[in-house]
């Protein structure tokens, strides 16, 4: 969620929210209510479709969707779009049973596929709102969100997931706490099922099992960043409070969910009724469902230290990568500014066709082309609009050494090729010519410790400083360690560029 430029401030100097908190539950209903948006957007817009499909509630038809992708989420899997679309087919066909079956699955595939949000370019949602800063001014922001996103499956495959949103839109709340909305939808169960209003009843439970399935996604998406990167996930204190509290809240919920089932069941067995009796049993599925729900996520939340210390010591020990990336400079630059433009141009073309990365078309949809082409071109300055003056400060020169003892150091350590030299006399002359002098020496001596011999090879550079250890210890009044023997490598020639195919 990012902020837009557009401001502006409260007339009169009044705040219409008397508090941070009130315009805070105010964005939060706007976002709930921006939630529920693309579900009215699919009536509004299935006037478009090629035919008479006026028949057709598409609000109902998407928040049955939701629930069927919802209820066929696992750990390691989703829902198969095909199997949604089937078990669509027949509220579709109730709302029209006089319509062809094909016209049915067309129905159900287009408001799939408008949840998922298919032709645009980050498949999600953008709603508008505004809140006040806390200066007071009005500020526009952006709340981005998804319904049903595609994600990779563990066979290859592609499957369907809810989102947190998604979720929300079915129980009718935002941002709500899992773990408190999974306990009230508990109580309230119990309480329903004990004066025998196994209607609302059935209601609860099914908030309850959306509950619990939000709560398996939470720890999913927790395990699944640890796979990618340990390191952005808080596994010293946030994780294992979330795997600790979670714990406790299986085995209440399992307490809870014992005795309901069978309150459930007595139920069942005492009532006359057909259709209290078909309700009960109904109530049994559900709750039995969210004990074994509740029994999966124990077992995830079981292994998820393992997970963590296995994928700590494959990341932390993981070999680098064996391909090395192309140097600029040596590799392309160095070898281009001596050849004549004619020849420079067809190594530069073949490297920016190959090294950039593909650009998105402007226009996805028929409807964007059309109304990008059909909007008037805003009037601007033919010279643009007017800069302005930058506020130029010097930068202070706080380098401890000066260009003259950088020269001197340099000067100091351009040895002949055959006559190398020890630091300890190295830093002995540079103490006679300046007592600031041996500290930048024995920089530029331990830097030559490990030379970057390819790289240079690949500028051209002819010369190379490099230090060896022998073993001999450094006694000098300033420095400690060894005695370094420092001296002048040569360099063959650099490799002749390879011609553009």
């Amino acid at each position: 969620m990012t902020a837009t430029d557009r401001t502006a401030g409260p007339p009169h100097g009044l705040r219409p929210a008397p508090g941070p908190a009130a315009d805070e539950g105010l964005a939060r209903r706007l976002r709930a209510l921006a939630c529920t948006a693309p579900l009215h957007d699919l009536d509004a817009r299935k006037a478009n479709l090629a035919g008479e499909y006026g028949a057709y509630a598409m609000a109902e038809v998407a928040l049955a969707a939701i629930d069927l992708v919802t209820l066929s989420m696992d750990f390691d899997t989703g829902a198969d779009h095909e199997h949604v679309v089937a078990r669509l087919l027949p509220r579709v066909a109730a709302q029209a049973p006089a319509r062809p079956a094909a016209e049915h699955e067309r129905v159900a595939r287009w408001v799939l596929d408008n949840l998922i949000n298919v032709g645009s370019v980050d498949r999600g949602f953008r709603a508008v709102y505004g809140t006040f800063g806390p200066d007071g001014a009005y500020v526009r922001r952006d709340y981005d969100f998804k319904l049903i996103e595609e994600v990779p499956g563990p066979g290859g495959g592609v499957y369907l997931r809810t989102t947190d949103e998604a979720v929300n839109v079915l129980v009718g709340a935002l941002d709500t706490d899992v773990t408190s909305a999974q306990i009230a939808a508990e109580v309230k169960l119990e309480v329903l099922i004990s004066r025998g209003r196994l209607a609302d009843a059935q209601l609860a439970a099914e908030q309850a099992r959306y509950r619990t399935v939000q709560y398996a996604e939470t720890l999913r998406r927790t395990l699944e960043t640890t796979r990618r990167n340990v390191r952005a996930v808080d596994w010293l204190q946030a994780v294992p409070d979330l795997i600790a509290e979670a714990l406790d809240h299986i085995a209440d919920r399992y307490r809870h969910e014992n005795a309901i089932l069978t309150n459930i069941r007595r139920a069942r067995d005492e009532a006359a009724e057909p259709g209290h009796k078909l309700r009960a049993a109904e109530l049994v599925d559900i709750v039995k469902d969210c004990i074994r729900r509740h029994t999966q996520l124990q077992t995830r939340l079981l292994e998820a230290g393992p997970l963590f210390r296995a994928e700590q010591d494959r990341q932390a020990f993981a070999p680098p990568a064996a391909r090395i990336g192309t140097d600029l400079y040596g590799q392309l630059l160095a070898p281009l500014l001596p050849l004549p433009l004619e020849s420079a141009v067809r190594v530069t073309d073949a490297y920016f066709a190959r090294g950039t990365g593909p650009r998105p078309p402007a226009a996805v949809r028929l409807a964007d082309l059309a109304e990008l082409l059909l909007t008037p071109p805003v009037p601007r300055e033919h010279l643009g609009a007017e800069l302005p003056e930058p506020d130029l400060v010097a930068t202070p020169d706080d380098s401890r050494f000066s260009e003259e003892q950088l020269a001197a150091a340099l000067d100091l350590l351009r040895l002949p090729e055959d006559a190398p030299r020890r630091l300890s006399g190295l830093l002995a002359d540079a103490r006679r010519a300046d007592p600031g002098l041996p500290h930048l020496v024995a920089l530029l001596a331990a830097h030559a410790a490990s030379p970057p011999v390819s790289t240079a090879h690949r500028q051209g550079e002819r010369r190379l400083l490099f230090a060896v250890d022998d073993g001999t210890p450094l006694h000098d009044e300033e420095f400690g360690g060894a005695d370094l023997i420092v001296g002048t490598a040569l360099l063959g020639p650099a490799p002749a560029p390879q011609e553009a195919p």
